[in-house]
């Protein structure tokens, strides 16, 4: 179910989804109303919506198809050209899945959609993954081995900066690894927000150059929005729900790999 007050923007969403899944029934929907009567209809599999809808917003949307019977764990994913504010400013609610901001462009946004509906491997991809719990560290890991992802585990930051240092001035622009995963709180001296400051600011790597994403489980909303400002491509709130990792992960991923808006 595609949600969006603009018809052009229902036909494109629309037309990505059906060039990943050429057999599915895209069902368009101009506002709230229609959401509804579709809704009625049966269940569905997927959501995106806009944040501004002609009668309400993509959060009352959110809200109604969780509500609706059967549809408690389809993913809802807001598709915004405001959503990295909204991220921000934590304006989404427990009833959105995740979001894409249209920046991007219809390339990511197809690589996007594909995460959720076709979660399909990246061979070989390496993940740093900074945690200090052993226990945590042996779940997670799994999960990520099983994407056949390579996954390099240490427990601090300093571990963590030792390893991406080895690789400073690669002629073949290699950088040590493909996504760093860290907690937000470790053991040692520097926390994984201070490793985000590292990355960002002493190597100046970029977000598609050394994608990061943080780990948190903590609630308090400054502080969040503080790490994306700071250059997280994305949270990851604990406890670690498998199948949102593993979409983060793969979208962040591919995202790198893609040529950036208007360069093609």
């Amino acid at each position: 179910m595609v949600v969006d007050g603009s018809k052009l923007v229902r036909k494109l969403i629309g037309d990505t989804l059906l060039r990943e899944l050429p057999n599915a029934d895209v069902i368009a929907c101009s506002g709230l109303d229609d959401a509804r009567t579709a809704l009625a209809a049966g269940a569905v599999d997927l959501v995106t919506t806009a944040l501004v809808l002609p009668d309400g917003d993509g959060l009352a949307l959110a809200r109604m198809v969780r509500e609706a019977a059967g549809q408690a764990y389809v993913p809802i994913i807001v598709v915004s050209g405001n959503a990295q504010e909204a991220l921000e400013t934590r304006a989404f609610t427990e009833d959105i899945t995740d979001y894409f901001d249209k920046s991007l462009g219809h390339g990511a946004l197809a690589a996007f959609i594909r995460g959720y509906v076709q979660p399909a491997p990246i061979e070989g991809a390496r993940i740093l993954y900074v945690e200090d719990s052993r226990v945590v560290a042996v779940a997670t890991k799994r999960m990520l081995e099983r994407q056949n992802m390579q996954v390099l585990h240490v427990i601090s930051a300093e571990d963590a900066l030792e390893h991406l240092h080895k690789y400073i001035g690669r002629s073949d622009g290699d950088v040590g690894a493909d996504l760093v995963l860290t907690d937000v709180y470790l053991k040692g001296a520097l926390s994984g927000r201070e490793l985000l400051n590292q990355i960002r600011g002493v190597f100046r790597y970029g977000k598609r150059r050394l994608p990061v994403l943080v780990m948190t489980g903590e609630d308090n909303r400054d502080n969040q929005a503080a790490l994306l400002r700071e250059g997280a491509n994305d949270l990851v709130l604990k406890p670690i729900e498998e199948r949102l990792l593993v979409t983060k992960a793969l979208f962040q991923l591919r995202l790198a790999k893609l040529p950036e808006p208007g360069t093609q």
